[in-house]
This record gives structure tokens, C-alpha cells and sequence, in this order.
């Protein structure tokens, strides 16, 4: 799937299904909250949320007063949601409408968190290529929250292949810049009461 095919498929799920018609909708995300906590990052630290699609987690980065939100997803029609949903606390973010491989800030950030973007990535060409725009975009020692699909979890999501992994290969993946720091495997109950089965890393940046 090229640029312009991701972008169209995301834009067509974001404008015709509800938040809590798909099956990554999380109303708290438990996982990522724990880790980013674990971090202790302070208040005003530079976050980012790549494909963030409308999830909540910015709500709930908000409340507990992180001042430097950036979210980032290829879908405008996910950001415009995500903004009509914090209403004027959306002022407080920065919104980019972008594919992660096109990301063009200048911007540095502490923190680089991402769940069931990255798995999309197939190609080793672009795989190699996220993890450097990771890494050029992460400070020293900022942390990298990773969510993928586990060996044992879905071979798909929305319909398009994406690409398992366990700890060991999210390792080896990232091993050029990064530092594993934890890992966990837990369940996802999607809002059809299923099971996906995810791969969590924090990183640190070398």
C-alpha cells in the first residue's frame, strides 16, 4: 500500500465509522499510560503520539498537565475529531496531519509513543526508515513506546496485513539506536469482544 493508498483508506475509516467501531478503540489506554508514568517525564517535556488517530490519549496526557503534546496521524479527518473532542483544550496540542515517513519538524522530542502505527510497516525499506526518523527526532535518552501486534496476535487490522512481533524482534529491529528498557504482553478487548494480543517495548534512546 503506497502514500496516497494509506491515506485515502484512513481518511474513509475515519469519516464513516465511530470511535467505538473499531477495534483498537481504547476509552482508557491503560498500557501507554503505565509506561509513559514509569518514564517520569516532567510536565513539560516534548511528547509525541504517532498515528494517534482520535484516541484518548491526549485527553488523559492533558489532565495530568503535560504541556507539550504533539499528535501526529495521516488521517485530517482523525485529527478534526480528536479536536472537536477536546473542544478548546485542543488549543493546548499540536496538531500534524502527516505519514510518519514524511515527518519534517525540526522538533525534538522526550518522548515517542506509538500503538498499532508501526506494525503497518512491511517493507524493510520503510521499517528502517521509521526507525530513523525515530531516532533523529528522539533526544538522548528520550524513550520510544512501541505497541505492535504479538506473534500470537492478528495478521491483520482494518483489513490491511500487518507485520507481528515478539520482544526478540522488536529488539533486533531497533538495536541500531535503541536500548530495551521493558516489555510486556497483555490483551486487547476490542469494542466486539475479541481478543488482540499485544507486543509493548519501551525503548531508551543510546
Amino acid at each position: 500500500m503506497n502514500l496516497e493508498e494509506r491515506k485515502n483508506h484512513w481518511q474513509q475509516i475515519f469519516a464513516t465509522k465511530n470511535i467505538d467501531e473499531v477495534s483498537w478503540y481504547q476509552p482508557k489506554p491503560e498500557a501507554s499510560l503505565a509506561l509513559i508514568a514509569e518514564a517520569k517525564l516532567a510536565k513539560d517535556a516534548e511528547i509525541i503520539d504517532i498515528g494517534a488517530g482520535d484516541s484518548f490519549l491526549v485527553d488523559f496526557l492533558i489532565a495530568e498537565n503535560y504541556q507539550n503534546i504533539t499528535v501526529l496521524d495521516i488521517s485530517g479527518n482523525a485529527i478534526e475529531r480528536a479536536k472537536k473532542r477536546l473542544s478548546e483544550k485542543a488549543k493546548n496540542v499540536h496538531w500534524v496531519v502527516s505519514d510518519v515517513l514524511k515527518l519534517t519538524t525540526s522538533k525534538t522530542f522526550d518522548l515517542w509513543h506509538d500503538r498499532a502505527m508501526f506494525h503497518f510497516l512491511t517493507n524493510k525499506e520503510e521499517i528502517k526508515q521509521y526507525v530513523q526518523i525515530a531516532a533523529k527526532h528522539l533526544n538522548p535518552g528520550g524513550r520510544l513506546i512501541l505497541g505492535t501486534f504479538s506473534k500470537e496476535g492478528p495478521t491483520k487490522c482494518s483489513g490491511i496485513p500487518i507485520k507481528q512481533y515478539d520482544v526478540e524482534a522488536l529488539k533486533e529491529t531497533f538495536s541500531d539506536e535503541f536500548i530495551v528498557e521493558k516489555s510486556v504482553n497483555l490483551n486487547h478487548t476490542t469494542p466486539f469482544k475479541t481478543q488482540q494480543n499485544f507486543t509493548f517495548v519501551s525503548f531508551i534512546k543510546k
